[in-house]
């Protein structure tokens, strides 16, 4: 071969080898999910792909789910602690994870919420090391960061400190009905969580429960006695029936649900997953959120 023909084909050998070897460098950008820092994103997504893989579908189908958790570190006036309850947060989690929706989290107050360890039983103790969950639940959003457009549920925890502070914020309140009635949305509460859905009312002033069957958990199995119950500022199922829906109850604490088209209600710590499975299932059958300015009744 001569020179002037080896000289090209070299220079194509040596720019092949050095293509080859950048590519095998590349190393993709950390996902970042709202709320968090970009540190904690990173780590998040090289310890837990799993968690980084749903990440990346955050702005398509099946849509993100928003978990509404309390601030109140206290019951009331009180000085009795108070807290969220982590089962019923990491159960749902692992449920809407599992099926590919990404989770956010939102508080009256932002940032951490308490978690008592009376509220984390033994076979939850360990997920307070998976910084998947606990990211989130240390950094949770203030309502004036959350843009409702983006998601497709609500999620309405409980905890004995569910009572205090999520009913009467005006800004959650918008944020659930712009879910419901402007991207079709479902609104979901389990336990004492469904304290925080009572005073949600519809763009025509309707309370969102009137005519609905709503389930939470029950002043009747509540200690009456106990110092807590007299700091509670309303009752769960007085409150519903005054809002006109139908307060329904099991005597147990098996799962229970009450379905009613897209507002959806568990009534204690173990409805909490099947709760989140009903809320997956149901948007599962309407996979596309409505256009901005559509509102549904059901």
């Amino acid at each position: 071969m001569s020179i002037s023909r080896l000289i090209p084909a070299l220079l194509m050998v040596l720019l092949a080898l050095s293509s080859g070897v950048g590519s095998a460098h590349a190393s993709p950008l950390p996902k970042i999910e709202p709320g968090l820092s970009s540190s904690t994103a990173t780590a998040t997504s090289t310890s837990n792909p799993t968690y980084a893989s749903s990440t990346t579908a955050a702005d398509g189908q099946p849509g993100r789910i928003l978990f509404v958790v309390a601030s109140s570190k206290v019951h009331g006036e009180s000085t009795l602690p108070a807290s969220v309850s982590f089962g019923e947060v990491v159960n749902a989690w692992d449920t809407f994870q599992a099926a590919g929706h990404p989770v956010d989290f939102v508080s009256p107050d932002g940032g951490a919420v308490p978690i008592l360890d009376t509220y984390v039983s033994q076979d939850m103790a360990p997920r307070l090391q998976d910084s998947r969950v606990m990211s989130g639940l240390r950094n949770t959003m203030s309502p004036d960061q959350v843009d409702p457009g983006r998601y497709r549920a609500v999620y309405y925890v409980g905890g004995s400190n569910a009572m205090y502070g999520v009913a009467e914020d005006r800004r959650l309140q918008d944020i659930a009905t712009h879910v419901y009635e402007r991207n079709t949305g479902v609104i979901s509460a389990v336990c004492h969580g469904t304290a925080g859905i009572v005073n949600l009312r519809l763009s025509s002033g309707q309370s969102l429960l009137a005519g609905k069957r709503i389930t939470g958990f029950p002043e009747e199995h509540e200690d009456q006695t106990a110092s807590y119950f007299k700091q509670f500022p309303f009752l769960i199922g007085k409150t519903v029936q005054e809002r006109g829906g139908t307060f329904r109850a099991i005597d147990s604490e098996a799962p229970y649900l009450e379905i009613d088209g897209r507002v959806m209600t568990g009534q204690n710590y173990a409805s909490a997953a099947p709760l989140a499975q009903a809320v997956v299932d149901l948007l599962r059958t309407q996979p596309g959120a409505a256009s901005a300015g559509s509102s549904a009744s059901d």
